[in-house]
């Protein structure tokens, strides 16, 4: 399994699971890799550190002065996105709240959404916010009609853990 540090050209930085580098280049390559805050397919890796996982070994280390090996260990904290990293980190999680929470209060309509979106537009329904499915010939037409629709990532409507 392959973890990865990605970022959206938006600056979401998210994490992806793979099994392998490849993987990540074919789902990448076929536009599949998308980010999910905001969906869009341009998203690259972030460094990142390796790690290895020790076992039981982690309370055996010896310094790397007492050791001679030389390996001094890196200050995590020096790269440029860093500082900014918290920010992003507390900004996301806000937004992510925000958006569950609205996506909580709309009623689903599921595949009829396109239909229900008009007969609201229209005076036809009681206005409410409502969430569901529409090809995107029905969200380019309903966009058209000046009718608002914005697309969700999965995540918001899908429970987490």
């Amino acid at each position: 399994m392959k973890v990865l540090d990605l970022q959206c050209g938006q600056g979401h930085g998210f994490e992806g699971w793979f099994g392998s580098e490849d993987d990540y280049r074919g789902q990448h390559a076929r536009g599949l890799v998308t980010c999910p805050v905001c969906g869009i397919a341009d998203v690259s890796k972030l460094p990142s550190a390796p790690r290895l996982n020790l076992g039981s070994t982690r309370g055996d280390r010896v310094p790397a002065a007492e050791s001679g090996t030389g390996v001094v260990p890196t200050n995590r904290s020096a790269g440029p996105s860093s500082a900014v990293a918290p920010a992003l980190t507390a900004e996301q999680a806000a937004w992510w709240r925000a958006a569950r929470a609205l996506v909580g209060q709309a009623e689903n309509v599921g595949a009829r959404f396109a239909e229900e979106a008009r007969r609201i537009h229209h005076g036809e329904a009681a206005e409410r916010s409502i969430r569901g499915q529409a090809t995107p010939d029905e969200a380019h037409a309903l966009r058209e009609e000046g009718i608002g629709v914005l697309p969700l990532p999965a995540a918001l409507t899908e429970t987490l853990q």
